[in-house]
């Protein structure tokens, strides 16, 4: 019946226009046009969203349908979205996005992100071929550290045998110069550790990114750009590093990543 047929187009209509306005493409990053996905690959959402390309030219973007109703933002959103570039990361170049990169849907990916950029993508996806992000973190052993604040500061070692053994309301004073002495010391050695580990691992590196300290007792945090050939010698560095601070510093090692501090898309400074 065409009546009933005309109700039944509307209704079909409609509810595809509700799922469209419900929905977007999420953008993890920009890939080559050339790379193959895996048929497991999955991203954030829950269930994981599949992976899927998007292409023009050479290049990509790596994106996956998400609810517009469910707000990101969860540990495991977090999660999914790095481990899906840093598994890229391993295999071919790719650009992140900032974490929350949402368009209205891959026609929007082509016209927003990859169109207007595609020559600056592409240029930045060759420059980053056969490189992968390493990140060096550690942090000191806090008694090891205090000893040596103490051993090398005459005016620590002497505030802190005057408050020794007395109540906190007798000795405020000194108690507050002895964490103001502590922490410039501690500032001091970070500084001077930093520049070790950096000198030593520099010419293995393509860039370096020193990161600020996120703690009071951080020791060294550096991103390192690296190339293919030179991994297993810049680990060898590190872990001579580990052994050369046992006891003072807790070492790790973080990578191979995505080069989340040595690029970034214009859409993920936005």
């Amino acid at each position: 019946m065409p009546g009933s047929t005309g109700k039944t187009r509307t209704a079909g209509t409609e509810e595809a226009t509700r799922r469209k306005q419900s929905s977007g493409s999420y953008i993890y990053g920009i890939v080559p046009a050339d790379v193959e996905l895996s048929s497991d690959a999955r991203g954030l959402g829950d269930p994981p969203g599949r992976i899927k390309l998007v292409r023009h030219g050479q290049i990509a973007a790596l994106i996956s349908e998400v609810t517009l109703d469910r707000p990101l933002g969860r540990p495991d959103d977090l999660i999914a979205h790095q481990q899906l570039l840093d598994g890229a990361a391993v295999e071919v170049p790719v650009l992140p996005l900032r974490f929350g990169a949402v368009v209205t849907g891959p026609k929007a990916v082509v016209d927003e992100l990859l169109r207007p950029y595609h020559d600056e993508f592409l240029a930045a996806l060759n420059e980053l071929e056969g490189r992968v992000e390493y990140v060096v973190k550690g942090r000191y052993v806090e008694q090891a550290v205090i000893g040596e604040v103490l051993a090398e500061n005459p005016e620590a070692a002497r505030l802190r045998e005057e408050i020794h053994g007395l109540p906190e309301e007798a000795t405020w004073d000194a108690r507050i110069r002895l964490g103001e002495v502590v922490g410039e010391s501690v500032a001091a050695k970070r500084e001077a550790d930093t520049d070790m580990l950096v000198d030593a691992l520099a010419p293995r590196s393509v860039a370096v990114v020193v990161r600020e300290p996120t703690h009071e007792q951080d020791a060294v945090h550096v991103a390192f750009l690296v190339e293919n050939g030179q991994e297993a010698e810049f680990k060898r560095i590190v872990k001579k590093f580990g052994k050369q601070w046992t006891d003072r510093v807790t070492l790790r090692l973080l990578g191979p990543l995505a080069p989340y501090d040595f690029v970034m898309t214009r859409r993920g400074d936005e």
